[in-house]
């Protein structure tokens, strides 16, 4: 009986670790965004950092994304040429360039594809790549994001069923995961509908895969209701402005930390045109530039809210 109260006890104690409970974010945090696909096209909508702005109120973040189509936690996409340890290395150096404070990371949806990786060894590198995180910034807090749910919009596409299926697998092992890292745990799995085998009547999706903007918007109120905020209704137009400049911003910094040219500035090609990744360096005063812009039109979004 006692073996089995402890073990009750344990179980809630994870729970409750791993729940999110009102993440809170500080005045001047630096938040980095990192995972595969579902973050870095986020950079292109805004919808989550726009959310995430309003939803902080008077504080200041700055938000920087370093989401990488393709990449896994093992750094496979990022190594371009090289093995998946270059990728690592790549990682890390951006890292150490931004010193986040707060880092939001959503992996996972590699695993439900891929029939080779087990959960175990994805775990194990996701382990890895938060232990690189806090080698950089001891003091960060983690966001783990579970991966949303695949759609079934029929043939041609593939029934995503058995993804999904492996999905909720992968969801299980994160949250257990959060709460042995003491990190926060969003659940956008179940959040953004779970699993239906039907067609939606209105997809989130390009292809079942790849959300589009209406997904994103949908996506980035859960996640920011599973940190249980709550942003503001603000005017659209104001809130429009608000994630214009914001993407803005994204570009900016997207040519800052991945140059197109990168092979030639700072890969095996950097004897031909090296000297120029120097100037890499002079995007850092346009994005703080824009950040500025950001905040102010915050500010004014937010001051023209009625008082209760």
């Amino acid at each position: 009986m006692k073996i089995l109260l402890h073990t009750l006890l344990s179980l809630l104690l994870i729970q409750s670790t791993a729940r999110a409970g009102a993440f809170e974010f500080k005045d001047g945090d630096r938040v980095v965004l990192v995972g595969g696909t579902i973050v870095e096209r986020e950079q292109k909508f805004g919808f989550l950092e726009t959310r995430l702005a309003l939803a902080v109120g008077t504080k200041k973040l700055t938000v920087r994304n370093l989401g990488w189509s393709g990449d896994t936690v093992f750094g496979t996409a990022r190594s371009y040429f090289g093995p998946p340890a270059e990728g690592i290395e790549r990682l890390s150096k951006h890292l150490a360039m931004l010193q986040p404070t707060v880092l939001l990371a959503c992996y996972g949806h590699d695993v439900a594809l891929d029939r080779e990786l087990k959960i175990d060894d994805f775990m194990a590198g996701y382990g890895a790549l938060l232990d690189l995180v806090r080698s950089k910034s001891p003091e960060v807090r983690i966001i783990i994001v579970a991966p949303p749910p695949f759609e079934n919009l029929g043939a041609p596409l593939p029934d995503m069923t058995p993804a999904n299926a492996k999905l909720v697998q992968v969801r299980d092992a994160l949250r257990d995961f959060a709460a042995k890292q003491h990190a926060t745990f969003v659940d956008s799995f179940d959040l953004m509908g779970g699993a239906k085998k039907e067609r939606p009547p209105q997809p989130l999706t390009d292809n079942g895969l790849h959300y589009g903007g209406p997904g994103y918007q949908l996506w980035a109120a859960k996640v920011v209701a599973g940190l249980e905020l709550t942003a503001p209704s603000i005017a659209a137009a104001e809130s429009e402005a608000l994630r214009q400049a914001i993407v803005r911003k994204n570009f900016l910094f997207f040519n800052r930390w991945r140059p197109a040219n990168e092979t030639y500035l700072f890969g095996f090609r950097k004897h031909e045109q090296g000297k120029n990744g120097a100037e890499m360096e002079q995007f850092d005063p346009i994005v703080n530039e824009q950040d500025t812009k950001i905040t102010g039109l915050k500010s004014a979004a937010l001051g023209a809210q009625p008082v209760p």
